[in-house]
């Protein structure tokens, strides 16, 4: 007799977020981060440092034994409801979620001890679109040596080990200086993506490429939805804020009653979209229906969170529209978001081959 899930967060759970939020309060400001998006360094890694090696939260999903934290996907998901309510420019999904998990797929112990410490910034060389069930491109392998351009990944520039999937069915570890690492024109200049160009570049076979790729993209796909659920709620709690202290005709404007149907149905998506974004999570913590339910998480919440930031900006009004104001920030997250590791069109696709659903 099975049992159904607690999605709550648990007292854990809660006090990580508590000291996570501390941490980004102090040093992931709005300003801070849309000034770093105007410079050549868009990723912050001194805060990088202070999550992966002060708080330890790179290791989350890496065993103790390897130097990891020994925890689960749930507080993995935490984590990054926070760093999506700050939209904070750190490789965490990148390197502590899809990098770490193409690595246990592997068992490579050496490099998971290193992407655990935070010292080491991994990075799955596959396009940020790619859908758990794709083909990725790959690298050829000649002589030892790869060789080929891999495009649209995400936080290379950061990266100081690239995995790469090559022709030959393996999956590579190269020294990101080896290879030629070429920024691309990002929407969302907080999570940069990257042409990397390999031309002879010295690799390391670490496993075979398919189930490793695959369960690293379904676990981004399924983390990915927290992510979303914070940048969605701050758009939601940000607006009603707004919306209380900003008044025409000597009232609030949160007082109309057409605006308050539009928050009200805002935060009825936004806590549909914590229970698909928590289930996912759960899911992929317990190994329980994991490719259905991330499948629903992802079907669901990319449209959420980019109808959340619109909102966000619009309901802001003039204030909305400006650089120095962080609603756009979030919605390019959001906008980006919505295209990673699938679009909602190509998981409900992948959902109606999961469920057999298809139609007559």
């Amino acid at each position: 007799m099975s049992t159904q899930p607690d999605l709550l967060y648990s007292e854990e759970e809660e006090a990580l977020r508590a000291a996570v939020r501390d941490l980004l309060t102090d040093h992931c400001d709005a300003a801070g981060v849309i000034a770093r998006t105007e410079s050549d360094a868009p990723h912050d890694l001194a805060l990088w440092k202070s999550l992966a090696d002060g708080m330890g939260l790179a290791g989350l999903l890496v065993p103790e034994a390897l130097g990891g934290q020994g925890a689960t996907h749930r507080e993995a998901a935490v984590v990054l409801e926070e760093l999506g309510r700050a939209v904070a420019p750190v490789p965490y999904l990148s390197s502590a979620v899809v990098a770490t998990e193409a690595l246990l797929a592997c068992g490579d112990e050496e490099l998971l001890g290193r992407l655990a410490s935070g010292r080491t910034v991994g990075v799955l060389a596959v396009g940020l679109h790619a859908a758990p069930d794709a083909r990725p491109r790959t690298a050829r392998v000649e002589n030892g040596s790869l060789h080929g351009e891999l495009t649209g990944v995400a936080d290379a520039t950061a990266a100081d080990v690239l995995l790469v999937p090559a022709d030959d069915g393996g999956l590579y570890a190269v020294a990101a200086g080896t290879a030629t690492v070429t920024a691309q024109v990002s929407l969302d200049l907080t999570r940069p993506v990257a042409t990397v160009t390999l031309d002879g570049a010295p690799g390391r076979r670490v496993g075979d490429a398919e189930p490793a790729v695959r369960r690293a993209l379904r676990a981004g796909a399924g983390l990915l939805a927290s992510e979303q659920l914070g940048v969605a709620d701050w758009a939601l709690t940000e607006t009603v804020r707004y919306l209380k202290e900003r008044k025409q005709f000597n009232r609030p404007v949160g007082g109309f009653q057409a605006l308050k149907h539009r928050l009200a149905q805002l935060w009825l998506e936004v806590v549909s979209l914590r229970a698909a974004a928590r289930a996912a999570a759960d899911a992929l913590a317990t190994g329980a229906d994991t490719d259905v339910t991330v499948a629903v998480a992802q079907a669901y919440a990319g449209p959420v969170a980019v109808r959340a930031t619109e909102e966000a900006v619009q309901l802001h009004g003039g204030i909305g529209m400006t650089w120095e104001h962080p609603a756009h920030l979030h919605l390019k997250r959001a906008k980006a978001g919505s295209i990673a590791y699938g679009t909602a069109g190509a998981h409900r696709e992948a959902l109606v081959a999961l469920v057999d659903l298809r139609a007559p």
